[in-house]
C-alpha cells in the first residue's frame, strides 16, 4: 500500500447508492471519506435523464462542463491511494468528477474509479477519466452492486494490486 487511503465519492440521488458502497469499501479497506459536494445541489428534476433539458442531460451533452464543488480543497499529501466514487451518467462518470480530480496534482497517486448504477456498465469512464488525472495512475474502474460482500471487495482491492 502507498500511504493513507481516501475514498472521494459523489452520490447525487435520494437512495444514495453510491454513499453505501463508498462506506463499505472504507469499512473493508480502513480508507477515509469524503463527499464530494455540488456547489448547488441537484434535485430531483436536475438528475431526470428522460429529460433532455435536465440540467445532468445539458451538462453531460457538454465535455467541457465541470460543475462547481462545494467544500474547501482537501489535503491530499497523505494519500497514496484514491478511490473515486460516482453513479455512472450516459456511460460515465459525471463531470463534477473531473472538476474534483482537477482541482488537485495527483502527480504520483493511484485514483481507482468505482460507480453504481441502475444497469449501465462503466464503458468509456476511464477512458474519459484519465487527462483529468494528470500525473496519477489510474486503474481500471469497476462498477458495484448494493449487496457486495466484504469478500467481494477484498478480492477486487487485492487484484488491483496497491
Amino acid at each position: 500500500m502507498h500511504g493513507k487511503m481516501l475514498i472521494a465519492y459523489f452520490s447525487a440521488s435520494p437512495s444514495r447508492r453510491t454513499a453505501t458502497v463508498a462506506h463499505k469499501i472504507a469499512d473493508v479497506i480502513g480508507a477515509d471519506l469524503h463527499e464530494i459536494m455540488p456547489a448547488v445541489p441537484y434535485t430531483q428534476d436536475d438528475l431526470n435523464w428522460n429529460d433532455h433539458s435536465s440540467r445532468s442531460s445539458v451538462e453531460m451533452r457538454d465535455p467541457n462542463s465541470r460543475p462547481e464543488i462545494a467544500e474547501t480543497p482537501l489535503d491530499l499529501a497523505p494519500y497514496g491511494v484514491i478511490f473515486i466514487g460516482f453513479p455512472i451518467w450516459w456511460y460515465k462518470a459525471p463531470h463534477i468528477i473531473n472538476t474534483f480530480l482537477e482541482s488537485y496534482d495527483l502527480t504520483g497517486k493511484t485514483i481507482v474509479p468505482f460507480a453504481t448504477s441502475g444497469g449501465s456498465a462503466m464503458g468509456q469512464t476511464v477512458v474519459y477519466l484519465r487527462p483529468s488525472a494528470e500525473g496519477a495512475v489510474v486503474k481500471e474502474g469497476r462498477r458495484f452492486e448494493m449487496g457486495e460482500t466484504p469478500m467481494a471487495i477484498n478480492s477486487w482491492i487485492a487484484a488491483l494490486g496497491i
